[in-house]
């Protein structure tokens, strides 16, 4: 990393590690849908729409710290689009369970777990990738595992379609859940977004 003659605002690496904790618990409740009933989702979707709403408000901060600050620690197009991309993941994973709420679904479909776990594995690389922003040490595992992951939520999605038009499910049930399978693949293209923005600054910082 090149020597920096100026200081950089160093409250951007807190807050994006910040945003990435808050992501896990998203994930972790996510985890928690998997195996609960009808009656416990709506509890769940209520604590998932307050992590959601404190995302928002990270994102907020980070977009506050950055038009009032001089001095970033990268460029703020990558500080704008890093924390954008980390805002569209929570997003993404509390639409996801609002709709499993809303649609009244009564089986998730088998897949679906395996969708889960992959995002709940690229939320804790996210959050152990975000402090080492710092020093842009060890990141390049980072962003290699997460595209992995990316790619094997990719096959999952694929499969989990085929399996929805298999003619085992009326046509209106194929809806509500293709719709739910195609946000947690959305979440998962967020956390390659994430990742991608994180190999694009630390490129530009060696």
């Amino acid at each position: 990393m090149r020597f920096r003659l100026t200081p950089r605002e160093t409250s951007f690496y807190d807050m994006f590690a910040a945003s990435a904790d808050n992501i896990v618990t998203g994930s972790k409740l996510l985890m928690e849908l998997l195996g609960a009933d009808a009656s416990a989702r709506a509890e769940i979707a209520e604590r998932m729409r307050a992590a959601e709403h404190a995302g928002d408000d990270a994102t907020h901060a980070i977009f506050h710290q950055l038009n009032s600050s001089f001095i970033t620690p990268f460029d703020r197009e990558d500080i704008y689009n890093l924390a954008s991309s980390l805002d569209d993941i929570m997003d993404f994973m509390e639409e996801a369970v609002d709709l499993v709420v809303l649609y009244n679904v009564e089986e998730l479909p088998k897949g679906v777990d395996q969708q889960i776990e992959v995002l709940a594995r690229a939320a804790e690389l996210t959050a152990e990738a975000m402090p080492n922003l710092r020093t842009m040490d060890n990141l390049t595992e980072y962003w290699i595992e997460v595209n992995r992951l990316e790619n094997q939520a990719d096959q999952v999605h694929r499969k989990l379609l085929a399996h929805l038009f298999n003619g085992k499910y009326e046509a209106i049930e194929v809806l509500k859940l293709k719709q739910i399978v195609d946000v947690l693949e959305e979440a998962a293209d967020a956390f390659e977004h994430v990742a991608n923005t994180v190999e694009t600054i630390a490129v530009k910082e060696s």
